[in-house]
């Protein structure tokens, strides 16, 4: 609750009698006449502490009801004040000719108090929701970037063999390939060769981990196939042959690879955790985050979030869970490295969004602790994407593969990129080198500076339908920006552009533009057009070279209206890449 001013507390004081409440909520009294009630509205309303008023009514025989309603939107009405009120008249037929009022003059009014405080609750909500939207989330690290190519061979690969299922070692390095930190694994085909493993990892480690390898077998540890700190040769051999044995009796029609040895991971601080993905048939790839163990579908605490995943993202993610209450520490546990988890979903997502063959994902458990976080165990369920194509993701990730290098006179090398949404601390100093009469010719009115909200527009973007591209200098300084927005059906797009004023004239605005149609011809669209001031020249003779049409606006005889006809027939999809 918002606390009173010590001003609105004196004014209270000298309104209502002395047994008020004397702070927030604000209790009139039971014998408040409307003229009371509403001057103490008055005060209330006016407190610059408080961001919202919630007014609270029940009839009595001393008041009417009706009245100190009216009482009340005239005060409201006569402080022309912006600040929401929610009003909440108890009552059935005492409140009936109340509510009218405040229906009449679009003022909100609930029947219980918990109705007006859950309603209040919605505008807080989705204040807050539109100032995250708007934040900017961190930059992802760069390093280690993904191996696509690596992933790629490992998949296909399986494939190939008619394999639905990575093998273990298989899965840890596509997660490998993109950056997650896994244990050391190494296969086996037979009791004797686990051994041999074993010898080597036991040198530098106090303990090995086998397991059973088998695509027929998903939780090993339900079935014997699991067997921790076996600290000699001798004691992997002999739990080899116990665990086929084992294995065999328990489910007889699995096939059995063999076994994999991998060091015992010593981490006494270390939660277990669980990530991973899976298909939904409405809304595509969903990522999974929560409590990791034998016992995840017993505790049930985990929470899921569509792909492609920001570091921002990713912490919504993980602090949807209970776990991410004994992740923050507790008593002589510290914290774990909730960056390294975050970093680690991120790459997952990209993984995901890259590789539309993957259907099913399990790291059961991720370990996480002060020092990061490193997975245990590898689950990945493939198919051929041309014969069983994946529903498609519900959010269209980076284009990555829209990057390109090229050159600009006078500059050298130059990057041109899709946007991002951490590009918005590049807007600041690539506004103070356009000039007022270029940005007048840009956004068609003398604009000094974008606010935050507005920057936020321009640089978190919805991929599916909207596209922008800088251009960068070595030093990732941006030196222009182009940018088309899409109609709903996909098939006409508005464009702009706009460069640095001391670089016009250097075929940057041309390379901008010629990436934007080659973008707009490969997602299908049909139609660019735009509206170019009449005193542009530069842009105006740009488009003619480019093949737009220009013509002047009918309702605007200082517009042209500029139209390219791209005449492409439009692809089923754009190949995802790495959220980088």
């Amino acid at each position: 609750l918002a606390e009173l001013g010590s001003e609105t507390r004196a004014a209270l004081d000298r309104l209502l009698p002395p047994a008020w409440s004397k702070a927030n909520p604000v209790d009139v009294i039971g014998s408040a006449s409307p003229e009371r009630y509403a001057t103490a509205f008055e005060q209330v309303l006016a407190d610059a502490g408080s961001d919202a008023v919630l007014a609270l009514h029940c009839p009595t025989a001393l008041a009417s009801s009706t009245e100190t309603a009216r009482q009340v939107v005239a005060a409201y009405r006569k402080a022309g004040s912006q600040k929401p009120l929610v009003t909440n008249w108890l009552g059935d037929g005492a409140a009936a000719e109340a509510r009218k009022l405040f229906g009449a003059e679009s003022i909100p009014t609930f029947e219980t108090p918990g109705a007006s405080v859950r309603g209040f609750m919605q505008l807080v909500r989705h204040a807050r929701a539109q100032d995250e939207l708007m934040r900017a989330p961190p930059a992802m690290p760069h390093d280690p970037a993904p191996d696509g190519a690596e992933a790629r061979a490992l998949i296909d690969t399986a494939l190939r063999a008619g394999r639905t299922t990575l093998s273990e070692i298989e899965g840890k390095n596509l997660f490998k390939a993109y950056g997650i930190p896994v244990v050391d694994t190494h296969t086996a085909a037979d009791p004797e060769a686990a051994a041999k493993a074993a010898e080597q990892l036991l040198v530098r480690d106090k303990g090995v981990a086998l397991k059973i390898m088998s695509d027929d077998i998903s939780h090993k540890s339900d079935v014997g196939g699991v067997v921790l700190n076996l600290t000699t040769p001798q004691a992997v051999r002999a739990a080899a042959i116990t665990m086929l044995a084992r294995v065999q009796v328990a489910l007889p029609q699995a096939r059995i690879a063999g076994f994999t040895v991998s060091p015992m991971v010593n981490r006494p601080n270390a939660h277990e955790l669980i990530a991973g993905m899976s298909v939904d048939e409405t809304f595509g790839p969903l990522m999974m985050f929560g409590a990791g163990g034998t016992a995840v579908e017993i505790i049930a605490d985990t929470s899921l979030a569509l792909p492609p995943l920001d570091l921002k993202l990713a912490r919504d993610l993980i602090g949807r869970t209970r776990v991410s209450r004994l992740l923050s520490g507790y008593r002589n546990r510290p914290p774990a490295d909730l960056a390294a988890i975050a970093d680690t979903l991120v790459r997952l997502g990209a993984l995901v969004c890259d590789h539309p063959e993957i259907r099913e994902i399990d790291i059961n458990p991720l370990l996480a602790d002060e020092h990061g976080v490193i997975a245990l165990d590898a689950r990945v369920r493939i198919a051929d994407q041309l014969h069983d194509p994946r529903h498609p993701l519900s959010i269209k990730p980076y284009p990555q593969h829209w990057t390109r290098m090229t050159e600009l006179a006078g500059v050298g090398a130059i990057l041109i990129r899709p946007i991002r949404p951490e590009d918005e601390a590049l807007y600041a100093a690539f506004q103070a080198r356009v000039t007022p009469a270029d940005m007048r010719l840009r956004m068609f009115a003398a604009i000094k500076e974008f606010s935050a909200r507005f920057l936020a527009r321009l640089t978190q973007i919805d991929y599916a339908r909207e596209m922008a591209f800088l251009a960068l200098d070595p030093s990732g300084a941006m030196l222009g920006v182009s940018r088309l927005v899409a109609d709903p059906d996909l098939e006409r797009a508005e464009y702009a552009i706009l460069v640095r004023s001391d670089l016009k004239g250097r075929g940057l605005g041309w390379l901008l533009m010629r990436q934007l149609i080659d973008y707009a011809k490969a997602a299908g669209l049909r139609q660019l057009f735009g509206s170019v001031l009449a005193e542009n020249m530069t842009m105006l003779k740009m488009c003619r070279e480019l093949g737009f049409a220009v013509s002047v606006d009918p309702d605007d005889p200082q517009l042209r209206h500029v139209v390219l006809e791209l005449f492409c027939a439009p692809l089923t999809e754009i190949a995802p890449m790495y959220s980088a």
